[in-house]
């Protein structure tokens, strides 16, 4: 028997494979992971110059939550988290008009008679905002103001939470509940072709066509929790857009952690106007409003900035915490047919879509990945158009032939003009070479003015430690990287129109990986009885018939002849021989092919002894009793050196904690034994030659074992005595000892009671 341990060790090292790999861009998805700026990507995957695009407004604020456009172009955009309106002229010049008491305005709708109406939440109100001067125009009683639309009757409609109502209102002070959801939030409201009503709804992603007051029609419900926007297209279908992450649910939490902020004694509520510059060519301040209070001290604005950036956070903690469902897209676009039949024209499981304009041969939508926008054709063609790097697009409005984004994160009016910039980037997503790499060439394929530049570190995410960008590339059949060997690299394409018209197609670098040491994370040692083979058990049976004896009596009474002279004795052996089974985890992060030696050591002894050589399994099995008793290592070393160049192979060892091979059992010696009455009195001692005794039982007549103590008390050292009081019926009896080591070998002595 074997006393066996193990132990976990695991090594490490530096060198270099000798494959070559390759990392190439080529697809769309390929090149959708990286950082545009002011570059289309088409469906094929080429890169291009994108229409020009310019931050006409910066608000300030967190988030641009909503933009409506007055008859005469001029914009009108309400924000978050300290709900203000701000009026856009036709020449980007930007006033703040009202500053709301309530942290978010959801929604901004321009009336018939030229007004601006805004609605506040989270306590949900309608403003009618005149010259700057606001007005209560209506209090629903609700938590959130979520949209507002102008129907064909000149009432406004408005889409409530957290009930799920539409409320008519007619006039100031005037309004009814219209039709009662069954939902939480209304989050998007609309009209058809025909001048009805459209309502989106959380949390079960209804689109309601709603006819009359109290009367509607489920036109779809969505696999998606949110209806966020809606429009109409030219052959009268209605295109909707669905959210996986819920906004309402997100800007609810955006709402209370600013309106939280707004009433802490640690950031004052200030009114003061803030000076934005929307571009640095243009340089367009906001005008302050007369009824805005100039800023009292440089206190107050950096009080006004410390709020502006913790809401901004709050803003982006709520957007981390967004809802995900698994096993269904993250967004979705619908187009709702005529005949009420849906096609899904565009989902995705990364990005979730905000908000989209319906145009002549297809759609513009955008997104909250680097808050891009994207074009889908009637035919379903994909472009990304353009990306303003924010955190997400909220709201899309066309005016004049241009087309605006507004932002969250920060609350920024981008225009997206005709025509193509002059200039434009691309950052690739960061590439892990899973070791520190050799760097090759870069290739690429494209035309005009494009050149590259790489980069490289050894953190995930660039930061201080990357090298800087390399001198540009301009060779595109094969420039060499000259940025330093690191497990991360990452490149960046510059594309200029002064040289024709540029584009790229493809990337490919070409890069030597280290080669990563092979990892031994165990060695396993354990005993297994032999299997005896089919002939040995035949050979057994045969011996065992051939031992044994008959007598055969006749009817005289006189005994007949036997088949052997003498009673012969039955030797019991061991059933089967031990094998000893050392084992071992291991694996090479490269793939490389390993090969392993095996080697073992004695306690006390100076030197390795190879037990095997040239192994490919991951076990081997020596006779048990080849080893004599006493404390053993084992050694496994591990080599990729059929995989790689002998130059460059690398090696790992793991030695295992010491193994007790054990296969001699304990001497009982009884020293005395005597009956006095019904009891037997013996005393007994045991000793163990290499291993500490564990249990001692005694049995009777071959009864069952009965535990003994040590005189002791306690059993766990190689010599140990014994004094044992066991009750004897009257007669002779034979009383047998046993006493058991660490390794599971048992010793036994004999005594005949009388």
């Amino acid at each position: 028997m074997k006393f066996l341990t193990g132990l976990l060790i695991v090594f490490s090292g530096c060198a270099f494979a000798s494959s070559t790999a390759t990392w190439e861009m080529s697809s769309y998805q390929d090149f959708l992971r990286g950082k545009f700026q002011n570059l289309s990507l088409n469906r094929d995957g080429t890169l291009s110059l994108a229409p020009r695009m310019d931050a006409v407004f910066n608000s300030g604020q967190a988030v641009i939550w909503s933009v409506a456009e007055a008859p005469d172009g001029s914009l009108y955009a309400g924000t978050g988290n300290r709900g203000r309106l701000y009026r856009i002229d036709k020449s980007h010049n930007a006033k703040l008009l009202w500053s709301a008491d309530q942290p978010e305005i959801f929604a901004v709708a321009i009336g018939p008679d030229g007004a601006v109406y805004a609605g506040t939440s989270p306590d949900g109100k309608i403003y009618r905002v005149v010259n700057g001067k606001a007005e209560l125009y209506f209090d629903p009683h609700e938590k959130y103001i979520w949209s507002l639309v102008f129907g064909t009757d000149g009432a406004l409609y408005a889409g409530t939470g957290d009930q799920g109502k539409v409320y008519r209102v007619t006039a100031a002070n005037q309004g009814e509940e219209y039709y009662a959801t069954g939902q939480a939030h209304v989050t998007g409201l609309s009209l058809d072709p025909a001048g009805k009503l459209l309502a989106g709804t959380e949390p079960n992603g209804i689109l309601y066509r709603i006819a009359a007051k109290g009367k509607a029609f489920v036109l779809y419900d969505a696999n998606l929790p949110e209806i966020r926007a809606i429009a109409n297209g030219p052959d009268g279908s209605i295109y909707a857009v669905a959210l996986g992450g819920s906004v309402s649910r997100r800007t609810q939490t955006a709402a209370q952690a600013a309106q939280a902020l707004l009433q802490s004694g640690s950031t004052p509520v200030v009114t003061t106007s803030i000076t934005v510059t929307a571009d640095a060519a243009k340089a367009n301040p906001i005008q302050t409003g007369a009824d805005i209070k100039p800023p009292a001290s440089s206190d107050a604005n950096r009080a006004a900035q410390t709020a502006v950036a913790a809401a901004s956070t709050a803003l982006a903690a709520s957007n981390a915490a967004s809802m995900e469902l698994t096993g269904v897209e993250k967004s979705a676009i619908y187009r709702i047919n005529a005949d009420n039949t849906v096609d899904t024209l565009w989902s995705s499981k990364e990005e979730n879509v905000y908000d989209l304009l319906s145009r002549k041969g297809g759609l513009v939508f955008t997104t909250d990945l680097g808050g891009r926008i994207y074009h889908l054709t009637d035919d379903r063609k994909l472009t990304l158009v353009a990306q303003t790097n924010e955190g997400e697009d909220t709201r899309l409005i066309e005016s004049d032939g241009a087309i605006y984004a507004a932002t969250g994160n920060m609350g920024k009016l981008f225009e997206l003009e005709p025509g193509s910039a002059q200039s434009g980037s691309y950052e690739s997503p960061i590439f892990d070479a899973q070791s520190v790499a050799r760097w090759g060439h870069v290739r690429w394929t494209g035309h005009g003015g494009v050149t590259l530049q790489t980069r490289s570190g050894n953190s995930l995410r660039p930061d201080p430690t990357w090298s800087d960008w390399s001198s540009p590339l301009a060779d595109s059949n094969g420039s060499a990287v000259t940025s330093p060997n690191a497990r991360y690299i990452q490149w960046k394409a510059e594309l200029v129109s002064s040289k024709g018209v540029p584009a790229l197609e493809n990337f490919s670098l070409a890069y030597l990986p280290q080669n990563t040491p092979p990892l031994i994370r165990s060695i396993i040692v354990t005993t297994t009885s032999a299997t005896p083979s089919a002939s040995s058990k035949s050979s057994s049976v045969s011996n065992a018939v051939n031992s044994t004896y008959s007598i055969t009596v006749t009817d005289t009474g006189d005994a007949g002849p036997a088949t052997s002279t003498g009673t012969p004795t039955q030797t019991i052996s061991r059933a089967s021989s031990q094998q000893l089974i050392i084992s071992w985890q291991a694996d090479d992060a490269d793939g490389d092919r390993l090969v392993y030696s095996l080697w073992f050591r004695g306690e006390g002894e100076q030197e390795w002894k190879l037990l095997r050589t040239a192994l490919h399994e991951n076990s081997w099995s020596i006779d048990g009793d080849s080893l004599a008793d006493g404390r053993y290592f084992f050694r496994v070393i591990a080599s990729d050196r059929e995989s790689n160049p002998p130059d460059q192979a690398r090696e790992a060892e793991l030695v295992s904690s010491p193994v007790l091979i054990d296969n001699t059992p304990p001497v009982v010696h009884v020293t005395s034994s005597r009956r006095e009455e019904r009891n037997a009195i013996v005393d007994f001692e045991a000793n163990d030659a290499s291993s500490s005794l564990r249990r001692c039982e005694y049995s009777i007549d071959a009864g069952p074992w009965m535990a003994v103590n040590s005189t002791d008390n306690v059993i766990d050292s190689p010599s140990e005595r014994f004094h044992l009081v066991a009750p004897v019926p009257v007669g002779e009896h034979e009383l047998v000892l046993r006493v058991v080591d660490s390794g599971g070998n048992a010793g036994l002595a004999k005594v005949v009671i009388r």
